[in-house]
């Protein structure tokens, strides 16, 4: 009787610590997905223009790499309008912890406030931007992390699409969400070569509920033959004619953007 007790006591004890074992590594990997706070800076004069690629370039990159954040992306759009210029920064992070640290990680950064003097001290009547719109984004599972794309043209050639699909309701966002990972919409895209930046959803925005997602090009003729590709990929087709999938996008975003010379992505 003691000796079957000792085996079942020893079976039961291998097998929860293999239901711990698994508990712990799912927790892992589902922390492993990265945070992303994409900020939107609005000006309107080449004064400004100049004083934000001078922060972002001296002040702003080293200090996040400091911060233990490797790359950073800062984009502009192809065409900008002459009432609402913008530049786009993508900031990716390893946990919503070290996002949320960020901001006071800079204020008690010296040689931050001393490279960024001119942005940090700037005067009110000489803001070096006119607003600033933060999204922040949960990376999917199906792409955990950013990528730095693989593109042979120079960056001054290259175009970045960054896309935001907005749902009627939160239960069609988790459906389209849901097709980018379980549908594998994301690996149509990878099969395709469409280098893919990040895949997220918005977890704060002012157009949720809603994703965004960025691919990259070597060119405008390069963007066009990899979406027509796509559009005729029978992966593709398949997916987009599911009933499951219907009506799960109400309004589409579409911003072409450069990536700076000193952009990591």
């Amino acid at each position: 009787m003691k000796k079957n007790q000792s085996q079942f006591t020893t079976i039961f004890v291998k097998a929860f610590t293999v239901i711990i074992c698994f508990s712990l590594a799912m927790t892992a990997k589902a922390e492993s997905r990265s945070y992303y706070k994409l900020k939107v800076y609005h000006y309107k004069t080449l004064s400004q223009e100049n004083k934000l690629d001078q922060y972002f370039r001296q002040a702003l990159i080293p200090a996040l790499h400091r911060q233990g954040v490797k790359n950073v992306g800062v984009f502009k759009p192809v065409t900008q309008t002459d009432t609402d210029k913008r530049v786009y920064v993508f900031i990716p992070f390893a946990s919503l912890d070290k996002l949320a640290e960020e901001d006071q990680k800079l204020q008690n950064d010296k040689l931050y406030l001393s490279d960024g003097k001119e942005y940090v001290d700037a005067d009110y009547k000489d803001a070096p931007y006119s607003r600033i719109e933060t999204i922040i984004l949960q990376a999917f599972p199906g792409m955990p992390q950013p990528a730095v794309p693989n593109l042979s043209a120079s960056k001054s050639e290259r175009v970045y699409e960054l896309r935001s699909y907005e749902s009627a309701t939160e239960k069609y966002n988790a459906n389209k969400v849901h097709m980018f990972n379980n549908g594998d919409e994301i690996g149509i895209f990878k099969n395709l070569n469409f280098n893919a930046v990040f895949y997220s959803e918005v977890i704060s925005g002012s157009h949720m509920p809603n994703l965004m997602y960025m691919t990259t090009f070597n060119n405008q003729a390069d963007r066009e033959k990899h979406w027509q590709a796509f559009g005729n990929d029978p992966k593709w087709k398949s997916l987009v004619a599911m009933d499951e999938y219907k009506n799960n996008v109400s309004h589409m975003d579409i911003v072409f953007l450069h990536p700076m010379e000193y952009s990591e992505f």
